[in-house]
C-alpha cells in the first residue's frame, strides 16, 4: 500500500512537471496519476480510510486500564450535630483527594472480537479505496478517449468543410465563365453552410469533452486544458483480449478491488456479529483506589492540613462481577441488526461479482463487435475515398454531375467518422478488459 501510494505521488509529481513544461497539455497517463491523487471521491476514501484506522486504535485502546483523579471541597454554615451529640452552631468544612484505577480483566470478549471486526473494517476500506481510484481511473480513459475522439471528428468536418469550399470556389469561377447554372452555385454555398455548421457543432464537442474530463480531475475552470495525441505504440493493453471472458472474470474475482472490498466487507460484517453477541457473556473488571480528605470545625482546634492527609490516607482494592440477565432484549436485538448488516454484505458481494462480470461480457462483446466495425469501416473508408477520387476526376471532366460529387464526398467523410468512431471504441473496450485482467 506504501510503495504503491509513493509510486503514485512521484508519477503524479513527474505529470505536474510535464504538464507545466506544455503548459496546458496532458498526456493519458498524467490525467490518470492526476485524478487518482485530487479526484474528490479518491479524497474521500482517504478520509474513510482514516476513520477506519482510528476505529481500529480505538478497538486496541479498550484493553487498557482507566485513570483517574477527583478532587472535592465542601462547606457548611449554622447549627449541626456535634461530637457531645448536641447542637451548636458551627461552621465546618472539608477536602477530599482521590486516585482511582479501573483495568478490565475480562469483558466478555467484546474487546478482543472488536479489534478483530476493526481489522477487517479497515482491510475493506482499504481495498474500497482501491476501487474507487480503479473506477476513477477507468473514467479518465473514458473520458479522455472521448476528447480525442470528438478532435478527430472535427478533423473530418473541417476536411469536409474545406471540399466544400474548394468547390464553392471552383462554381464561382465557372459561374463567371457562362458554363454552369446558378443553382449549382446555390447549392455548393448551401453545402458549405452545413458543414460550417458541423464544424461549430463539433468545435462544441471538443470543448464540452475536455470539461468534462478537467471536472473529473477537480481542475480550475479558468485553467487552459487540452491533452495530447494518443500514442498507440506506447500503450499496453496485455492480453487481455485472448482470454476468455471466463478467464479474465476468473482473474477479476481474486484481484478486482471492488469485489475484494465487497468480500472483507462481508467478513467485517459475520465479525460484528461476535461482537454483538459479547453482551451475552458476564464480565469482571478490578478496581483500585487511594484517597484521604481534611476536615476542619469552626471553633475547635483542628489537626493540621498535613496531619489530616497522613492520618487519612485509605486504599481500596475491589472485583465487580457483572452477569447479564435481563438487558430488555438489547443484546438480542443488537445480534439481529448484525446478522441483517451480514446478509447485507453477502448480498452486496453477489451483487459486485455479477455487476464486474457482466462488464467483462459485455467488454468483450463490444470489443468483438468494435473490432470487426474498425476492419469495415476502413475498408470503406478506402473504398469510399477511391470513389470520391474518381468522381472528382470525371467531376472535372465534365462527366458527372455536381450531385453525384456532392454525393460521393458524403459517403467518404461519413465513411471516415465511422471508422474513427469504432477506432476508439475498440481501444476503450481494450483498456477495460486489460483493467479487469491485470
Amino acid at each position: 500500500m506504501i510503495t504503491r501510494t509513493l509510486f503514485t505521488a512521484i508519477t503524479c509529481a513527474a505529470a505536474l512537471t510535464a504538464s507545466a513544461q506544455t503548459a496546458d497539455t496532458w498526456t493519458l497517463d498524467s490525467c490518470i496519476a492526476y485524478a487518482t491523487t485530487h479526484n474528490i471521491s479518491v479524497r474521500q476514501s482517504r478520509v474513510q480510510q482514516l476513520n477506519s484506522e482510528i476505529a481500529l486504535t480505538a478497538a486496541k485502546d479498550a484493553f487498557l486500564p482507566q485513570l483517574h483523579g477527583s478532587a472535592s471541597q465542601s462547606w457548611a454554615f449554622g447549627r449541626g450535630l456535634t461530637a457531645d451529640n448536641t447542637y451548636a452552631d458551627r461552621n465546618t468544612s472539608s477536602t477530599g483527594l482521590s486516585v482511582g484505577l479501573q483495568l478490565p480483566v475480562f469483558q466478555g470478549l467484546r474487546a478482543l472480537r472488536g479489534v478483530e471486526y476493526a481489522k477487517a473494517d479497515l482491510a475493506a476500506t482499504l481495498e474500497q479505496a482501491e476501487a474507487t481510484r480503479d473506477n476513477v481511473e477507468l473514467r479518465v480513459i473514458s473520458y479522455y478517449l472521448q476528447a480525442l475522439l470528438s478532435r478527430e471528428l472535427l478533423t473530418v468536418a473541417r476536411n469536409q468543410a474545406a471540399l466544400s469550399e474548394t468547390e464553392l470556389n471552383r462554381r464561382t469561377i465557372l459561374l463567371e465563365a457562362g458554363k454552369i447554372p446558378e443553382l449549382d452555385l446555390i447549392e455548393a454555398q448551401s453545402q458549405l453552410a452545413q458543414d460550417r455548421m458541423s464544424v461549430v457543432s463539433c468545435e462544441s464537442d471538443v470543448q464540452l469533452a475536455l470539461l468534462n474530463l478537467a471536472q473529473l480531475l477537480e481542475l480550475p475552470a479558468e485553467l487552459p486544458f487540452d491533452v495530447a495525441p494518443l500514442d498507440t505504440t506506447s500503450i499496453t493493453f496485455g492480453n487481455a483480449y485472448r482470454l476468455s471472458p471466463e478467464e479474465i472474470y476468473a482473474i477479476a474475482n481474486s484481484r478486482n478491488h471492488s469485489i475484494r472490498a465487497a468480500s472483507l466487507s462481508a467478513e467485517a460484517a459475520r465479525k460484528n456479529i461476535k461482537v454483538a453477541q459479547s453482551g451475552y457473556i458476564p464480565t469482571l473488571s478490578f478496581s483500585a483506589g487511594l484517597g484521604s480528605n481534611y476536615y476542619r470545625m469552626g471553633g475547635v482546634t483542628n489537626e493540621s492540613f498535613g496531619s489530616q492527609m497522613r492520618h487519612n490516607f485509605s486504599q481500596n482494592l475491589g472485583l465487580s462481577l457483572s452477569v447479564p440477565i435481563f438487558d430488555a432484549f438489547s443484546t438480542r436485538n443488537n445480534v439481529r441488526r448484525a446478522k441483517a448488516s451480514a446478509l447485507a454484505a453477502d448480498l452486496q458481494l453477489e451483487s459486485t461479482r455479477i455487476d464486474v462480470e457482466n462488464a467483462i461480457n459485455q467488454a468483450y462483446a463490444q470489443a468483438t463487435t468494435s473490432r470487426a466495425k474498425e476492419q469495415s469501416a476502413r475498408s470503406a473508408m478506402t473504398h469510399a475515398q477511391a470513389a470520391l477520387a474518381a468522381v472528382t476526376e470525371k467531376y472535372n471532366a465534365g462527366r458527372a454531375t455536381p450531385t453525384e460529387w456532392e454525393q460521393a464526398k458524403t459517403t467518404a467523410t461519413r465513411a471516415e467518422a465511422e471508422a474513427v468512431q469504432a477506432r476508439y471504441e475498440y481501444l476503450l473496450r481494450l483498456r477495460v478488459l486489460d483493467f479487469y485482467a491485470r
